[in-house]
């Protein structure tokens, strides 16, 4: 989800009018993916990098994050979202983590939609972590395969996507679920995420649908 900054800066607005903005396109494109029959979304809230921006703007961003943890998500739990959040929580203020946990906790029950949001994540971080733990566990290096490396990923329940949705004219995945996107297409926009919807969402699909997986086959 790329482009609120430069949203901003268009309408001589600050960064964070354009992060507001922004969270009302995440309702707009998960109330369209519901509408679409999509089971599993996983969208890219924070990075590990995030945290180089200034002082300022990452306060709003976490002011911004339990905002819409608070106001917007619940709703759309209403309409059968399951929330849960990928990525490391220890670096985000208390209250946002107990905010993370409660939204977690109260949307369990729902499976109209998984939603995946990828909080302090990055793609080779998540590896290296996966790595740490096999090594806890000990496991012989002789038995580590592909299933061992995705089973200590962050969410090992969360499927590899189909289809990679970059905004803002952007020509890469930016530490973006790096292992998972093995075989999942490209589809990049020039739309800046706040003015992204169910229009854009629907012409991505289309675009996926056109498309011929060979999965490294012919």
């Amino acid at each position: 989800m790329d482009g609120n900054g430069r949203w901003a800066k268009k309408r001589g607005l600050p960064v964070a009018a354009g992060h507001r903005a922004g969270t009302k396109a995440l309702r707009r494109t998960v109330e369209a993916a519901l509408e679409l029959g999509v089971e599993s979304l996983t969208v890219y809230a924070f990075s590990t990098e995030n945290w180089s921006r200034t002082p300022d703007e990452v306060a709003a961003l976490m002011e911004i994050f339990g905002e819409t943890i608070e106001r917007e998500l619940p709703d759309l739990c209403k309409q059968g979202v399951r929330c849960r959040f990928i990525g490391r929580r220890d670096r985000a203020p208390e209250g946002l983590r107990a905010q993370m946990a409660w939204l977690e906790q109260e949307t369990a029950g729902y499976d109209r939609l998984d939603l995946w949001i990828a909080f302090d994540y990055g793609g080779r971080a998540e590896i290296v972590q996966a790595a740490r733990r096999i090594a806890e566990a000990g496991i012989d290096p002789s038995e580590i395969d592909e299933n061992v490396v995705a089973a200590n990923l962050y969410a090992p329940e969360m499927p590899d996507p189909d289809l990679i949705i970059r905004t803002s004219s952007e020509l890469r995945v930016s530490n973006f679920l790096l292992w998972q996107l093995a075989y999942a297409e490209l589809v990049f926009v020039d739309t800046l995420w706040p003015d992204f919807g169910e229009k854009e969402l629907r012409e991505a699909l289309a675009s996926y649908a056109r498309r011929r997986r060979r999965f490294g086959g012919r």
